[in-house]
């Protein structure tokens, strides 16, 4: 993960990274970086959910008329 972080950076060194910690640090301060993180650590929790409720809606009519198929052939075997 760390790996696909660094590539949406581009090819930053570790002395540029640490010039943009230092940055952060003064524009927002000590006291506000874990409230940031908690905000940004809940938007990505919803997203997930949210992914998975359209995942579920997408899925479910195919589950549903695999079941259906089955239950036609089950039926059609059955009857014969």
């Amino acid at each position: 993960m760390l790996n696909s972080i660094l590539l949406l950076l581009g090819n930053f060194g570790t002395t540029e990274l640490i010039i943009i910690v230092v940055i952060i640090l003064l524009l927002f301060g000590g006291k506000k970086i874990p409230e940031l993180m908690k905000g940004i650590g809940k938007g990505v929790r919803s997203f997930k959910e949210g992914m998975d409720e359209v995942k579920e809606e997408v899925e479910k009519p195919i589950k549903e008329a695999t079941a259906d198929e089955k239950k036609d052939t089950g039926t059609k075997q059955n009857g014969q």
